[in-house]
């Protein structure tokens, strides 16, 4: 039955009470859809699961949005929004550091209230750059925006370099936000201040202890394939989904990516689930072999944490054999998610080991190396959305500028004179 009256948000008989009444429905909507799309992608969302969220059926939730990928769009805009308003109300401080510690506090009270019931998840932007046009033009030109503003909260940038640097800041602080919702659930809602507090030190300040320099070792990931042709498949498919979500990037276009039919994909891989699967081990591999090296190669636990972070940085800018990104979790059935989420939180427990090492020795300042390791996550995680910012810049100059917003905190400037 389609909604009616002030459902369809007809004002005509009540006036400000229908309106208001239908903004509350599709608010609802789409709180719903953001709810979906974070759990099964904007592709996998559909119009019966969101009208059963809300409790009502599909025909009335189509009079709201005519077509999912409307809905979807509305959501992601809806995002965007919050974002923008939190981003704004940042940058009424008058610092940077005031205007970061801002924003954190606003995503915090946010996700708390979520926490609570009190408030709904926003959905993730994995899937923006997969929407049809002419939505994808709109939302990518207000993601844009919203990079922009973030950017911003550093002040005006007084030439290039500092353009480059308050763009890597912005990058780390959007991605770290975004990261939150994964592994904040660890911690009773009475701990978010605490997690807000010790997750500001390490913006502010870094994890590099006083005495600490950038100078990485050169870890060789380099190592033969035993399978060439579906390794070939795995890197392709990793850089389609980066690009495009794990719904948007379809078995058909990465064949395709390959120039092979489908047939050859089926022959090296079972379904597409498996696929992904199959992207996550080989990147969390390259991450433990990254952090297995560097404990091979010796020397301070600065260094050797450095030294992967370095390493890390350097095969996301590449682009060569980039890291699958998180965002394509929300793609993948519960279990699977829930085991490679369980991977990378044990990647996590390993920076922070380290952390906790180069503490107890002095490289390393006192943080709190399970909120810092989260941070790290974010960081490697996120870097190959800025691989052509890297591209404008020497690699070593770029790796070590884009390291510094963590290893040595979001407002110290002596990544200007890196490379």
């Amino acid at each position: 039955m389609e909604p009616t009256g002030t459902d369809a948000g007809d004002t005509s008989g009540d006036g400000e009470q229908g309106t208001k009444r239908f903004r509350a429905k599709r608010d609802a909507i789409l709180s719903a859809a953001a709810e979906a799309i974070n759990e099964q992608s904007a592709k996998g969302m559909t119009f019966a699961d969101v009208a059963r969220r809300v409790g009502l059926n599909t025909t009335s939730v189509t009079y709201y949005f005519k077509r999912k990928e409307d809905l979807a769009a509305a959501a992601f805009e809806h995002t965007l929004d919050q974002l923008l308003a939190m981003i704004d109300e940042a940058l009424a401080g008058a610092t940077p550091r005031e205007r970061v510690r801002r924003y954190l506090a606003l995503n915090m009270e946010r996700l708390e209230r979520v926490q609570r019931g009190e408030d709904r998840a926003m959905a993730v932007l994995s899937d923006l750059r997969a929407t049809e046009e002419p939505n994808r033009t709109r939302l990518m030109n207000r993601w844009r925006e919203v990079f922009r503003r973030t950017r911003a909260l550093w002040g005006h940038a007084a030439n290039r370099s500092e353009t480059d640097l308050f763009g890597a800041r912005a990058h780390v602080l959007l991605e770290n936000t975004f990261w939150l919702p994964a592994w904040l659930n660890r911690y009773e809602p009475d701990q978010y201040a605490r997690v807000e507090a010790r997750l500001m030190d390490v913006f502010e300040h870094g994890v590099a202890g006083p005495a600490s320099r950038w100078a990485p070792t050169p870890i060789d990931l380099d190592h033969e394939e035993t399978e060439p042709g579906r390794a070939a498949f795995l890197l392709a498919a990793t850089r389609l989904i980066n690009e495009l979500g794990y719904r948007g990037a379809s078995v058909q276009k990465i064949a395709a990516e390959l120039n092979v039919t489908k047939g050859s994909f089926y022959h090296h891989l079972d379904a597409k689930d498996d696929l992904v699967i199959a992207c996550y081990r080989r990147s969390f591999d390259t991450i433990t072999d990254a952090q297995r090296l560097a404990d091979d190669a010796g020397g301070s636990y600065w260094d050797r944490l450095s030294s992967t972070i370095a390493c890390l940085l350097d095969v996301q800018f590449a682009e060569r054999a980039p890291l699958l990104r998180t965002t394509a979790l929300s793609g993948l059935p519960g279990v699977v998610r829930t085991a490679m989420v369980d991977r990378s939180n044990r990647i996590a427990r390993r920076f922070a080991g380290t952390m906790m090492d180069g503490i107890a020795e002095g490289s390393i300042r006192a943080v709190d190396a399970l909120v810092a390791a989260q941070a790290l996550m974010a960081l490697q995680n996120a870097a190959f959305d800025m691989r052509k910012w890297a591209a404008a810049m020497p690699r070593e100059r770029a790796v070590a500028m884009y390291a510094s917003t963590l290893l040595f905190g979001l407002f110290d400037d002596r990544a200007l004179r890196a490379g």
